[in-house]
């Protein structure tokens, strides 16, 4: 009966896991049978680009939202949780995520400086002016020259216009 003691170390160590996010896409890639050309299809990734991403060649890779996106995207195809990817990738990274925009408004702007309507803004008249009377003057050229059938002249003074 020799059963080993509790606090015996076995004698062959148990094989190293890797822990990380690159580590974890490979293993649920291999998992699936995906060979990298199959995910780069997929993904519209290079090679390159998923070895390095496998591999934490984080220089190899795109940085910021776009590696978060790569991350979610990969993560998606493999049907693992994308949610618990992403917190791998930030813990290992930083934060990947869009910046958080301030919400609070600073003490020196009073709710008073901040009007409640868009204020209404006025368009200058100039513009609409110039166009009806260049129409105006276009007008009596024609009329001068010719150009206006009888039929349209309604007014007598404007027939005493055509020549």
């Amino acid at each position: 009966m020799n059963q080993p003691a509790f606090n015996e170390v076995p004698s062959s160590p148990a094989p190293a896991v890797e822990a990380g996010i690159g580590p974890t896409l490979r293993a649920l890639r291999e998992a699936r049978q995906l060979s990298l050309n199959d995910v780069s299809t997929r993904l519209k990734f290079s090679v390159r680009q998923i070895e390095a991403l496998e591999t934490e060649q984080w220089d190899r890779v795109p940085s910021g939202v776009s590696l978060r996106g790569f991350v979610k995207n990969y993560g998606r195809y493999l049907d693992a949780d994308v949610d618990a990817l992403v917190v791998m990738l930030d813990n290992q990274v930083g934060s990947t995520g869009v910046p958080s925009i301030i919400t609070e408004r600073p003490a020196s702007l009073a709710p008073t400086d901040i009007p409640l309507q868009a204020e209404v803004t006025y368009r200058s008249w100039g513009w609409l002016v110039i166009i009806l009377i260049l129409l105006i003057v276009a007008g009596f050229y024609a009329i001068e020259r010719g150009w206006v059938p009888e039929s349209w002249l309604v007014f007598d003074w404007l027939k005493s216009l055509k020549k």
